[in-house]
Parts: C-alpha cells; sequence; structure tokens
C-alpha cells in the first residue's frame, strides 16, 4: 500500500508497540502531528509544557518500563530543547527515540527559519543518529532506530525527517520487529574459568552493583549470585534496587556519598566485582587509591568499559544476566562468614545518621519509605535530596528509583516523574526534589494537571542551591557564591495555580499525615517541606580523596 511519510511514521510506531508519546508540536512536524491526531486512540500523546520536560518524560517512562521511551520536537528551537534530555539518557544508557523534524530538504543549508543540524548537534549524545531525507528510506530507518536503541548497551537515537518527507508517499510494506537478542557471543569459556577461579580463591570479596544489572533486569540473578558468593553488596545510584537494600548482605552505595561501611569495606576487600559498573569518578575518588588490596573483576556488557576508568584484571563481557546465569552454574558454594561479619559490623559501627531533633530531608524519606513500605517508584532531581533518596529510601527492586546520575540534570526529575507514572499507572510515584531544581520544571505541573496524572512532588525547601552550598562550605570558606535563593517565590500559589492540591510541612509532627493524604487523594500533589539551609549530606569524600578518607559531621568537628 502507498502512504504518506507521516502515516509510515504512526504505522512504524504501531508496529514497535508503542502507546505513548511525549512531545510539542511547531511548524515542520505538524504534517505527523496530524496523522497523530487521527490515531489518537491508538498512541496516547502527552503534550509537555516544554521540549525538554518531553525528553525527560520519555526518558522516565522507559527507565521505569523497560521500553523504548518516544518523543517528538519540531525543528529549531524545539528540537536543541530535547538536547539536555538526550544527553541525560545517553550518559545513563536509557533506550529513546526521538523523533524531530526539520526543514525542506531543498532548504537545508540556507539558514532557514527554525533550521538546525539537530543531527550534528547530537551526534555525540546518541547512541546513533539519522536524517531522513527520502521517504522510501524512512521505514528502515524508524525500524534501526528502536532496534539500535534497544539492543545491546541502550541509548538514545534521534530520528530528523525533513518536512517534504513526511508529505510524500512510498509504498509501505507492513513488518514484525526484530526481536532483540541477548549479547552472548563475547562471552568466552577462558574468560567464565578465569572468573569463577578468582572467586573460589577470594577470601574477602565484595559485590558492587551498578545500572547495568538494572537494564539487563538480573535481579533473580544478582540474588543467587550473592548467596552463592557469599559477600557484601554495595551499589551506584544507577544500581539501586538490582540487589535488595533491605536485605542483610546490603552496606550502602560506593563512594563520594556512600556509607562508610561500603567504603571502607571495598578498601579493605580482595576481590572486587563489578557488575554492570562504569567506575564513575563519584564512585572512585582517587582512583588510583581505589580498591588498592583487590583483584578487580569487571563484568559489563560493553567492552569500551573494561579498563576505561580503572584497571581490571579479569573480565567477562556479555549481557549481565547471561552471564551470572553461567557464572553460578559454575561456582561452588562458598563460605565467608568471617568477613561478612566484618562488614556487618562496619554497618553497625557506622550508620547514617541526621539531627533527629527538627524536620530534615532523611526524616521525610524515612517516614516515606514506611508509608509506602518501599513499594512505591522514586524519581529525583539533583543535589542533596537525590543523595538522601538514595541513602534513606531502601529499594527492594529494580525500576523503583529513577535518577540522572551520568549528567547530573537538575530539571530532569518531574518530567521523569510524570512519565513513569504514565508507563507504570498502577505504582505510586514521587518526585523528590530540591527548590532550585523544582525552579527549573515547575511548569510540568501544569502537564500533570492537564492529563490528572497522579503524581506527588515533594520540594525540600532549604533556601539555598544545598548541595553547592555544602561544597561552599567545606571547600570554598562559607563564601556563598549565588547559592540563596531567598526571594518572594511561593510554591504552594504555584502548584494551586496549575490545578495541583499543595501542602507545606514546618515541623516533624506534620509530615506522616500530609504524606498519608497525599497518597490517598490520587490526584497531582506538591509537598512544600521547609528544611534548615545548612543541613548536609553526610558521609563524604572530599574531591580527589581515597574513598577510604571518607568522613561524617562528627569526624570534622573532632578533626577541628
Amino acid at each position: 500500500m502507498e502512504l504518506t511519510g507521516s502515516q509510515i511514521v504512526i504505522e512504524c510506531l504501531k508496529e514497535q508497540g508503542v502507546d505513548t508519546v511525549f512531545g510539542y508540536p511547531g511548524g515542520t512536524i505538524l504534517n505527523i502531528y496530524d496523522e497523530l491526531y487521527k490515531h489518537s486512540h491508538e498512541i496516547r500523546h502527552i503534550l509537555t509544557a516544554h521540549e525538554q520536560g518531553a525528553a525527560h518524560a520519555a526518558d522516565g517512562y522507559a527507565r521505569a518500563t523497560g521500553k523504548v521511551g518516544v518523543c517528538f520536537a519540531t525543528s529549531g528551537p524545539g528540537s536543541t530543547n530535547l538536547v539536555t534530555g538526550i544527553a541525560t539518557a545517553y550518559m545513563d544508557s536509557v533506550p529513546m527515540v526521538a523523533i524531530t523534524a526539520n526543514v525542506a530538504v531543498n532548504l537545508l543549508g540556507r539558514d532557514t527559519f527554525q533550521e538546525v543540524d539537530i543531527a550534528g548537534i547530537t551526534m555525540p549524545i546518541t547512541k546513533h543518529n539519522y536524517i531522513v531525507k527520502d521517504v522510501t528510506d524512512l521505514a528502515e530507518t524508524l525500524r534501526k532506530a528502536f532496534r539500535i536503541a534497544g539492543s545491546g548497551r541502550p541509548g538514545p537515537v534521534l530520528v530528523d525527517i525533513t518536512k517534504d518527507v513526511t508529505a510524500a508517499k512510498t509504498k509501505y510494506t507492513p513488518a514484525v520487529p526484530e526481536e532483540i537478542k541477548r549479547r552472548v557471543e563475547e562471552i568466552t569459556e577462558e574468560d567464565v574459568h578465569s572468573a569463577v577461579e578468582l572467586i573460589k580463591r577470594s577470601k574477602k570479596p565484595f559485590i558492587f552493583v551498578g545500572g547495568g544489572a538494572v537494564i539487563s533486569e538480573a535481579h533473580d540473578e544478582l540474588k543467587e549470585f550473592v548467596d552463592k558468593v557469599d559477600a557484601p553488596v554495595c551499589d551506584t545510584l544507577m544500581g539501586k534496587g538490582a540487589f535488595d537494600g533491605s536485605d542483610e548482605r546490603y552496606s550502602g552505595m560506593l563512594g563520594m556519598h556512600g556509607t562508610k561501611a561500603a567504603n571502607l569495606g571495598v578498601t579493605e576487600c580482595d576481590l572486587l566485582i563489578t557488575i554492570g559498573a562504569r567506575f564513575s569518578d563519584r564512585v572512585t575518588g582517587n582512583a588510583k587509591k581505589f580498591a588498592k588490596h583487590a583483584k578487580i573483576l569487571q563484568i559489563d556488557i560493553d567492552p569500551a568499559e573494561i579498563n576505561k576508568n580503572v584497571k581490571a584484571h579479569y573480565s567477562v563481557v556479555g549481557d549481565i544476566r547471561e552471564v551470572l546465569r553461567i557464572l553460578n552454574g559454575h561456582i561452588p558454594q562458598q563460605d565467608h562468614k568471617e568477613w561478612v561479619g566484618h562488614v556487618e559490623d562496619l554497618k553497625k559501627k557506622y550508620p547514617l545518621k541526621y539531627n533527629k531533633e527538627q524536620l530534615t530531608g532523611p526524616y521525610i524519606l524515612e517516614k516515606l519509605y514506611e508509608i509506602t513500605d518501599g513499594d512505591a517508584i522514586i524519581t529525583t532531581e539533583v543535589g542533596q535530596h537525590q543523595m538522601w533518596a538514595s541513602q534513606y529510601y531502601n529499594y527492594k527492586l529494580p525500576r523503583t528509583f529513577i535518577t540522572s546520575g551520568g549528567l547530573g540534570t537538575m530539571g530532569y526529575g518531574l518530567g521523569a516523574c510524570i512519565g513513569a507514572k504514565v508507563g507504570v499507572p498502577d505504582k505510586t510515584v514521587i518526585n523528590i526534589a530540591g527548590d532550585g531544581c523544582f525552579r527549573m520544571n515547575m511548569n510540568e505541573l501544569a502537564t500533570a494537571t492537564r492529563y490528572d496524572i497522579p503524581i506527588i512532588e515533594i520540594v525540600f525547601n532549604n533556601h539555598v542551591l544545598g548541595m553547592v552550598r555544602q561544597w561552599q562550605t567545606l571547600f570554598y570558606e562559607k563564601r556563598y557564591s549565588n547559592t540563596n535563593l531567598r526571594d518572594k517565590v511561593d510554591f504552594v500559589k504555584v502548584a494551586e495555580a496549575m490545578g495541583a492540591k499543595a501542602y507545606r510541612i514546618t515541623g516533624k509532627e506534620e509530615v506522616e499525615a500530609v504524606l498519608k493524604e497525599a497518597i490517598a487523594l490520587n490526584e497531582p500533589v506538591l509537598i512544600e517541606c521547609i528544611i534548615d539551609s545548612d543541613d548536609k549530606v553526610w558521609p563524604m569524600v572530599a574531591p580527589g580523596a581515597a574513598i577510604e578518607d571518607v568522613f561524617t559531621e562528627e569526624d570534622l568537628k573532632n578533626r577541628k
């Protein structure tokens, strides 16, 4: 049958099982939006307040569901407004297809109104990208985009389509999406044998889990592996939920704001088994002093990650779930009772602490965990609140903690929260924000109320850029340059003006009742929590220091 380019776009989305698109229309993409209008009963479109919100929503949808997220934008500023969202997805290996439209082929390169080379701009931050100038290439290009986005190590793919292609006609033949197989061809017997022997010889193994274990859905295989190796576990920000955070072997997060138990345990171990983590600088601290007594076994789907930031003594390349299945079949039951007990003692000796006399972020998150029984999806912005959300809410399952890890994107969380709730409507979905981040994306509250998407936005308002202020306090002799946010903005009134229910909490005694009521309402809600400007995230590793030099507020006072 013969179809227009716009019809082919919609048919290809339906082929790929796409049920939701987040986006914002404009001149060059109008043909596609006109066709989408005719299929609104099959594909839901969420009109966000800003294209960046659309990219973040598609990202949150993808992380929560495991499916490829999709966003639309028009040419020029519409497409460039997607850039931060695309970069966020790229850094965290999120499967996403961004479909943009451009000016007609004969107008390219002429500084035409709203023309921009979005393929060139996004080349460094996409897994692959395309510009389609011939309608006969369109269907296969879109199919390739979804295949690339979701296969191997996932990532965002951009497809830019010129406006004349969206109107041109060509023959269209329906196709069944190609099955995406798990990558196993690089798993070798030699690498598996070396890994097994290394594990058998270890006396003090430590298992370090990253986002790759979440992406590969290796939760069950990881639990079996941990039990067989009989080792303590730590994770990265992106690895939350891959291993049950309430399990007795879990020691907390590793790195700059990791627990003392995790940081000291990794420093003392003789084997660090790294599963789907890329050794970010926020994890390793001083890389030359990282895990200095240990052999490092790195398991990752991407061979480019092996030896990139930290030298691995041994490695296994392949899909995490498949690698763990193979290893579980070869590893005899290990017994490291004394070592596991030692790390357990570190956990008891160095628990996470906060001021229990006043309203704080940690207190609110502990209450939230208690009320939701750890069964909510938590999204976050970036800053102190993000770290508290990683420390004081235990994530039992993968895809329940959604945050910008690699890029650290302020303004990410509310869009991602909307996308996650659309993707998993039966879950309670809550975004944890700071006042600085909320200012960047508060317009997306209007998206939640427009579609009656029942998300909860909790804003920790300390009237400052909290994490930057923490660094200014500790490392810049309290020179608070442009981090004070004390002005006349009333977040409760802003939220109410956008159609959301809003609360303001100023004391601990209010927290439980407000949280319970907000969850029960099942409508868009904002909760502003007034906390102290000088609350800090503890523990901490100073920039450039070794992770073993992790310190708490008490340590700092003792040094002085």
